[in-house]
């Protein structure tokens, strides 16, 4: 007799799942050297890049006249010589004034030109991109007589607003360029959700937009701000009395036909280096993810 749980076909096994294969782990081609074929050419180059700083730390730390290869004993003779009596003080005034006023100008502009670029299509765009990149090719000194005519007719020679114009003038192509690359990062979409919900195109822009630019921002800020704290040739040109010199200017007074002060001349260096050490090592970051945000897209 058979009976129902006979009868009852027992459930056929559920199929083996395959195992996925694994990737095959490739052995990158640095890994695969030795160490001393990477360290040994970075320390090679570390010296070579640390040897000119240590020069110079030499030369404005040990006393006038030494010869030793080690700033012992250290002096600030130096820094004080510079600063108060070769008038470095102001000069350094004078150059944190043209390079925020640079700073805050270049950046003001540039993002409402990069905005319109970014958003807007009108006839002579692409025209105006290509007046934009060639005027990148044109040294800045073609450009002393044209701008020394203009601010002498304005009355503006030997005043720090001739130089900080000049260099907002000189920075604005580029700093457009790169802000009308990363506005186009930022999705439209953003805007026309904010245009729905009340805003108008300004507070869109504002609320929306401006938070995600501040890499962007920091950027140009920070490539506008080094260039004029760097730049020679226009406050050279534009500026005859000392007191509105700035610090590229100055290191240049220390320098004569005759006789070179080392120990002041690299006093006036590193004092001229260390703002702009300081503004790179907090604004790297942004900086970084700036410059190639602004690039990539365009």
């Amino acid at each position: 007799m058979i009976t129902k749980e006979a009868t009852t076909a027992a459930p056929a096994p559920a199929p083996a799942v395959p195992e996925p294969p694994r990737p095959v782990q490739r052995r990158r081609a640095w890994d695969e050297a030795p160490r001393w074929q990477i360290y040994l050419p970075l320390g090679i180059y570390l010296v070579f890049t640390l040897i000119p700083f240590y020069w110079i730390l030499l030369f404005a730390l040990r006393p006038a006249g030494s010869t030793s290869l080690v700033p012992w004993p250290m002096t600030t003779a130096h820094f004080e010589k510079v600063w108060t009596d070769r008038g470095f003080a102001t000069f350094f005034q004078n150059s944190v004034l043209v390079g925020v006023a640079t700073l805050f100008m270049t950046t003001l502009v540039a993002l409402a030109g990069g905005y319109a670029l970014a958003r807007f299509d009108f006839r002579i765009k692409r025209g105006f991109m290509l007046a934009l990149l060639c005027s990148q090719f044109v040294p800045g000194a073609l450009l002393l007589v044209p701008l020394f005519e203009i601010f002498a007719e304005l009355q503006m020679i030997n005043s720090l607003g001739s130089v900080i114009i000049a260099e907002t003038v000189f920075q604005l192509p580029l700093s457009m360029i790169l802000l009308s690359n990363f506005i186009k990062n930022v999705p439209y979409s953003l805007e026309e959700a904010a245009w729905v919900d009340g805003c108008n195109r300004f507070r869109a822009f504002r609320v929306v937009v401006l938070p995600l630019l501040r890499p962007g921002l920091i950027a140009v800020g920070s490539f506008a701000f080094v260039h004029s704290w760097n730049h020679f040739l226009f406050a050279l040109m534009f500026l005859n009395n000392q007191e509105k010199q700035t610090v590229p200017v100055g290191l240049n007074t220390l320098m004569s036909a005759d006789s070179v002060d080392l120990g002041a001349l690299a006093a006036g260096g590193i004092i001229a280096a260390v703002p702009v050490v300081i503004v790179f090592a907090f604004i790297q970051k942004w900086l970084i993810t700036g410059f190639s945000a602004g690039a990539v897209k365009g």
